[in-house]
């Protein structure tokens, strides 16, 4: 794939059609087809996007020997399927959170990867955000100190969303609250303990058998004195939407905004107490990505410089988008592991899986399958986020 670009079909149409554009400004892609199950939904997006390869049927897609890599933005229960067929046919794989609803399928996919030789790349979004890259860069540059705890939630209302959402266990989709604190400290989770709190409606528990409004667990790292909390509610739980990390450092800390559009805190240790806290703005670092798909990290309604179609980007999920796609692209054009990849994308799904597990189980600790602690055999071809 080495100076050529990479061919990228756009699975799911929905949020997925935000990052088509993306992927056709991106110097090193190009979006060879797409494919939505709804043919007047499948048109509108190719008409819109100039995107002449058009497919409902996911299975032809795969055959499609244009195709080098799928993005799979499609419902939850498809992820796991989806992307194991995508790598029997021979495509590496960049697919939205989860990876999977069951421990047995994430390694399922793991071991594609490796039967394989593929790539797979878990989107998660959060450790691509603007206010997680400033975190990562004040840690790697001394600013923080030493780590001491981390602490992530992800709370969001998901009455009235369609499908297999209603009364899904929090803990099930937990990656944007597992996925910051484990990348920042580089580290596997080994061991997961965690408490469900609270009654959601009878209605939804029906689903699932998850009666839990809210899951809290505890998450030792593996070959660290660290530990992290993270929490997660979906149902019946008053709190605006909110994807958070708070980091506590020996020198600073720093503590994500508890309102949408509030500024963030940094706190300097050993100043007086009403000087330890600042309100800081975070940047959006455009500059680490390729001019032409700067423009994806701001909201707005952009140009395609040919036909002269506008389309609008909205730079979602802080701004992560552009960034996901480039180390996909980068990744499969550099021939090397994305971040993260299968095995880390693996751990920091199964967080989620055996936390519920440890709910159920009124917080018995439960450990972390083997096949997703990090073995470091990726160590010299990671890429470090920093950089």
């Amino acid at each position: 794939m080495a100076g050529q670009p990479i061919r990228v079909a756009v699975v799911g149409l929905g949020f997925g059609a935000e990052f088509i554009p993306i992927y056709q400004w991106h110097p090193q892609a190009e979006v060879a087809a797409i494919c939505r199950r709804d043919r007047a939904g499948l048109d509108e997006v190719g008409d819109r996007f100039g995107v002449d390869k058009r497919y409902t049927d996911y299975r032809e897609l795969l055959k499609d020997p244009d195709v080098d890599a799928v993005h799979i933005n499609s419902p939850i229960p498809d992820h796991a399927w989806m992307t194991v067929e995508a790598l029997e046919a021979g495509k590496h794989v960049a697919c939205t959170v989860p990876m999977a609803t069951s421990v047995e399928d994430c390694g399922r996919i793991v071991d594609a990867v490796e039967r394989t030789g593929l790539r797979y790349m878990m989107m998660e979004t959060v450790v691509f955000s603007r206010e997680y890259l400033h975190i990562k860069q004040l840690y790697d540059s001394g600013g923080l100190g030493r780590l001491q705890f981390l602490q992530a939630s992800h709370m969001q209302d998901m009455d009235g969303w369609p499908g297999y959402w209603p009364g899904l266990p929090p803990m099930w989709y937990a990656t944007h609250c597992v996925g910051p604190v484990l990348a920042l400290a580089d580290a596997s989770a080994e061991v997961v303990s965690c408490f469900g709190s609270g009654t959601i409606r009878e209605e939804l528990v029906g689903h699932y058998g998850s009666p839990f409004a809210v899951e809290t667990a505890h998450v030792k790292l593996l070959d660290s004195d660290l530990t992290a909390r993270v929490s997660r509610s979906l149902f019946d739980v008053a709190r605006q939407y909110r994807e958070s990390i708070d980091v506590y450092g020996s020198e600073r800390s720093f503590e994500w905004t508890l309102t949408e559009g509030g500024r963030h805190v940094l706190h300097t240790a050993k100043r007086p107490e009403p000087e330890i806290p600042e309100l800081v703005e975070v940047p959006d670092f455009a500059e680490r990505l390729p001019e032409p798909i700067r423009r994806f990290t701001t909201r707005g309604v952009y140009d395609d410089g040919e036909t002269h179609l506008s389309f609008t980007q909205g730079a979602g999920h802080g701004g992560s988008h552009p960034h996901l796609v480039h180390e996909f692209v980068s990744a499969l054009a550099e021939q090397r592991e994305p971040f993260p990849n299968a095995r880390r994308s693996a751990n920091w799904t199964c967080v989620g899986l055996c936390a519920h597990e440890s709910a159920l189980k009124g917080g018995e600790l439960v450990r972390l399958p083997e096949f997703t602690l990090d073995d470091r055999r990726d160590q010299d071809t990671r890429r470090e986020l920093a950089r």
